[in-house]
């Protein structure tokens, strides 16, 4: 029994292992869950190993491109114009741009429009880049010295730029004593903003006292630009991690491949007073004015013309607010207008016409005052002019005249049309009578005796009453 009790514990033993042979194995739960969380430890390690190289070697996220703002200038330099520049510049400074790109194509402009831009360029807090461009334009005069003053200058290939003497407002050469003054101050403004821009001013001023002009290589060569680029994005590609020293001294890195660029338009209204602003433009809205308020004034009730000539007027007052005029060259065209109204209504075989059609020419041509700058003034195209004086002048003469001949005219209709009319005496006029006239019957007096049947012609009106006399050699 005792040795079946012996073996039934050891089968009971080994079914049902005891505490103390778990203990010794190593497998108790407090055990395994030790070895798990060292276990676990062990991945966490490894994982934050992992993690951290990684991080080294995944490049972190790009911070979003700085916009590139863009003007285009292919007109040429006058208020309107400068005003979108500037305002674009300090745009820029607001939004902390990349930088701003001018595309530029002018044949010249006004001294003070054109300093205004170049003082805008050299206060500006972002780096402004001058790109002349496309192929075929050319930055002269105002345009050479805008593209001068900024912190980069470009050219596309077949441009050109320089040519900057002083000339007067009609585009000719002014008289040698002035000449002089005027280039030598136009060259010391060149040298200064080429020693600013760490150009060669001996070789900028001569645009001004040479009137000389450089291709784009030319232009590289000499030191003037710092690029040339076939298209603006070669440009900017050129540009990317470029350091760009400011006009201050300090440095600035800019980053310009893939930058969004956003072409700052100029609104329709500015759109439309830039080409306003152009003289010829503006002599011609001035004169399309004064034609049609003395149309409106000679015919009063058309209203249409008075609506025309008041809408011209006042944009080519705009215009000459905006360009330099001379009150000499307003009074000639003032003059000259009051010569060809003078010759409508009293002829005098052209003299008066010949003297207004020369006197508005000269005005035209003094209109715009001679510029103190190296850039040519704007000028007055004699081409344009001529033909539209003497249209102008024939319209207001054929018209004057016309006027006349309504005036003078006898009415044909209403009392009017009876003066001078034939009738007949259907009573005894002595005194007063009545006339058949005009398929009507009129109360009629005379001085003299008429009898009746008589011939009578109407002399006068006076209320309902005709004045008369007889017809005398009466058919």
């Amino acid at each position: 029994m005792g040795e079946d009790e012996g073996d039934g514990d050891e089968e009971d033993r080994g079914r049902y292992p005891s505490h103390e042979a778990e203990t010794n194995t190593g497998f108790s739960p407090k055990q395994m869950g030790y070895n798990l969380s060292k276990r676990f430890m062990g991945v966490s390690r490894v994982l934050s190993t992992v993690c951290v190289g990684l991080s080294f070697c995944i490049p972190a996220t790009a911070e979003p491109s700085r916009l590139i703002y863009k003007v285009e200038v292919n007109d040429i330099i006058h208020g309107v114009s400068a005003r979108h520049i500037i305002r674009t510049i300090d745009k820029a400074a607001r939004d902390d741009a990349e930088l701003v790109l001018i595309e530029l194509g002018t044949p010249g402009g006004l001294y003070e429009s054109t300093r205004d831009i170049i003082e805008a360029i050299l206060s500006s807090e972002r780096p402004v880049v001058v790109y002349v461009a496309p192929a075929g334009a050319h930055a002269a005069s105002a345009g050479f010295l805008i593209t001068l003053a900024a912190d980069v200058a470009a050219m596309a290939p077949g441009t050109n730029t320089g040519a900057a003497t002083p000339v007067s407002g009609t585009g000719q050469e002014i008289e040698e004593t002035l000449a002089k003054k005027i280039q030598s101050d136009a060259a010391a403004y060149t040298r200064s903003i080429a020693e600013r821009r760490g150009r060669p001013p001996e070789i900028a001023e001569k645009a001004v006292t040479e009137a000389k002009a450089w291709t784009a290589q030319e232009a590289l060569d000499a030191g003037l630009i710092d690029h040339i680029a076939t298209s603006e994005a070669e440009l900017l590609s050129k540009l990317d991690g470029a350091t760009i020293r400011r006009i201050d001294g300090s440095e600035v890195v800019v980053a310009t491949v893939g930058a969004p660029v956003t072409l700052e338009e100029m609104s329709t209204k500015d759109r439309i007073l830039s080409v306003i602003a152009n003289p010829n433009i503006a002599i011609l809205l001035g004169l399309i004015g004064l034609a049609a308020l003395y149309l409106e004034f000679s015919n009063p009730g058309m209203v249409l013309p008075g609506i025309v000539g008041a809408i011209a007027l006042l944009l080519a007052a705009f215009a000459f607010e905006i360009l330099p005029v001379t009150a000499v060259g307003i009074l000639l065209l003032l003059v000259g207008f009051g010569l060809l109204v003078a010759e409508a209504f009293t002829p005098s075989f052209g003299a008066l016409g010949a003297g207004g059609v020369v006197s508005i020419l000269f005005g035209a041509l003094m209109l715009f005052e001679e510029q103190p700058l190296p850039t040519p003034a704007l000028e007055v195209s004699l081409s344009v002019i001529l033909p539209v004086t003497i249209f102008f002048a024939a319209l207001v003469i054929v018209l004057g005249r016309k006027v006349v001949e309504a005036q003078r005219h006898v009415p044909v209709t209403g009392q009017e049309g009876l003066l001078g009319m034939i009738g007949t005496a259907r009573t005894d006029i002595d005194g007063k009578g009545k006339i058949f006239i005009h398929g009507e019957y009129w109360d009629a007096r005379a001085k003299e005796r008429i009898a009746e049947g008589a011939k009578v012609k109407v002399i006068g009106i006076e209320g309902l009453t005709l004045d008369v006399e007889a017809v005398e050699n009466e058919a």
